[in-house]
């Protein structure tokens, strides 16, 4: 008997063999859940242009009295207000707040035609919750925006910017703080 040793019938023969095996191949692992990636909350976004460009912020003021002192209403008739600024008279400050929560390190900037300023902003709580500052009656910057031309922006860490228009009301409650 003849042993034929070509790489050709070698090959065959191992695929024959392989086929006539009984044993089953291991079945493949499962695939294993994609892990979400967690991501930051995209910042809102912020209007374009120059700020005086803006469009204004859609409400109106109103201005009412309370057992702490006086203080101005921002916002569309029969909604939270979106901006308010509160004199409270036994601490003589003023407390400008806007609808929004922000992080620690916050800052809001107020921008008026005369300038701008930057202050400290945190949460004050509230329902729905406010993001506020706190100021002297005196600062230069409550004038600033008494006499902006029309209006005032507010820039706030992580929340929408917004353009409000600057009506008597505003005035009316840094005055009643003055006096």
């Amino acid at each position: 008997m003849r042993i034929i040793s070509s790489p050709l019938f070698l090959s065959l023969a191992v695929l024959v063999l392989a086929a006539c095996s009984s044993a089953l191949p291991e079945p493949a692992p499962a695939p294993q859940p994609v892990k979400p990636v967690a991501r930051p909350a995209p910042a809102p976004a912020q209007p374009a242009g120059n700020w005086i460009d803006w469009p204004i912020t859609p409400g109106d003021w109103i201005y009412r009295e309370d057992a702490r002192g006086s203080l101005a209403l921002f916002g569309k008739t029969d909604q939270s207000a979106i901006f308010i600024v509160r004199c409270d008279r036994s601490r003589r400050k003023l407390f400008l707040s806007r609808a929004g929560t922000v992080g620690s390190g916050a800052t809001m900037i107020l921008r008026a035609s005369a300038g701008l300023q930057s202050y400290p902003a945190s949460n004050s709580g509230g329902t729905p919750p406010y993001a506020a500052i706190s100021v002297s009656p005196g600062d230069i910057m409550m004038d600033r925006i008494a006499y902006s031309r029309g209006r005032f922006a507010v820039e706030t860490s992580g929340l929408q910017s917004i353009a409000i228009p600057i009506w008597p009301e505003f005035s009316r409650v840094v005055e009643d703080c003055r006096s």
